[in-house]
């Protein structure tokens, strides 16, 4: 996603704070506040999901176009089509930065399509084809491995996939992994025009071109980044500002889990991300759950787009917690 925050959204938040304490394992109790209190959820495995991030990771940089890519793509769809009661490779081709064409391939998992009330969960799942944030510009042109920045998301989202082929959610869900988010022009020196459609293109073809006609969910749900240690996921503008009520859903389900530590309720300017094209393209209001950190030298994590993002900065701590906090979320729905 690109490092730019929006100056119409930014203006119009105000800032705050809320920090807590996360609990034990044994006390992951949902509160009668969330509602739904005595619903058997099933227990997020973060070993399971942590597999399914390295995985991904030892493919190899998978940058659109490559043999690595190509095989990764082809081991999600099967592994996701395991679980799913069917999954939909949408093909596509896209112009990049350049002028050039890319192929990619959205990856999607369809649960209980028979019904009506439907939640999107998403994650990008191809790599940047730069580490254009080296600080040696040798490397710049280099591939990274996006452990966190991509596979953990989907790494996530995967797990979530292999619980609800046990157990159904009383919603139909959808998972898609989004191709072609990290192609976006390159960064510093080597900009050339600007352009911040250049990013997410995946999300922006599937919002014209949806694998259902006419498709709709009452909402959705962005993973990004989710596999720093000691992650911190802000109130992102872009989320506020299109779907403030989901997002008060999500955050308000974490902190009742004794996630406040990571779910805080620090505002901050919006970003450019799949979801951003979600909401403004099909109208389906949706969040961004993402590790910011404004103190840092890119307000992303310390690794972003280095070739340092690799499996040995992912903490399946972290992976536990977002997981558990969106089966939470999608299992309660009715």
């Amino acid at each position: 996603m690109k490092n730019i925050f929006w100056a119409i959204i930014t203006t119009a938040l105000l800032f705050s704070a809320c920090n807590g304490e996360k609990p034990k394992e044994d006390d992951k109790q949902p509160t009668e506040a969330q509602g739904k209190a005595k619903i058997n959820i099933p227990d997020f495995n973060a070993d399971s999901s942590f597999y399914f991030v390295k995985k991904q990771v030892d493919f190899g940089p998978r940058v659109p176009g490559t043999e690595a890519h190509l095989k990764c793509a082809n081991w999600l769809a099967d592994k996701l089509g395991s679980y799913a009661d069917s999954v939909i490779v949408q093909d596509f081709k896209a112009v990049i930065y350049s002028g050039e064409t890319r192929p990619g391939k959205n990856i999607i998992g369809i649960f209980g399509p028979e019904k009506r009330k439907r939640v999107l969960l998403c994650a990008h799942w191809d790599t940047r084809p730069y580490a254009d944030q080296e600080e040696d510009p040798t490397f710049h042109n280099t591939p990274i491995d996006g452990a966190n920045d991509g596979a953990s998301g989907v790494g996530v989202l995967m797990e979530i996939a292999r619980n609800l082929q046990k157990q159904n959610a009383d919603i139909g869900i959808d998972i898609i992994f989004f191709d072609l988010e990290d192609y976006g022009e390159p960064q510093g020196t080597q900009a050339r025009t600007g352009n911040t459609d250049t990013w997410a293109l995946g999300s922006q073809y599937w919002s014209r071109n949806p694998h259902v006609f006419n498709y709709s969910a009452i909402y959705g749900i962005l993973l990004d980044m989710v596999g720093v240690e000691n992650a911190k996921f802000p109130r992102e503008g872009t989320s506020v500002y299109f779907a403030s009520d989901i997002l008060d859903k999500v955050w308000k389900t974490a902190q009742n889990l004794g996630y406040g530590n990571y779910f805080t309720d620090q505002r901050v300017g919006g970003i450019i991300d799949d979801h951003l094209y979600i909401n403004q393209i099909t109208g389906i209001p949706t969040i961004d759950i993402i590790a910011l950190d404004q103190q840092g030298k890119t307000s992303f994590f310390d690794q972003w787009h280095t070739l340092e993002d690799n499996i040995e900065n992912v903490d399946p701590k972290t992976l536990d917690v977002v997981g558990t906090t969106v089966m939470n979320v999608i299992y309660r729905e009715d």
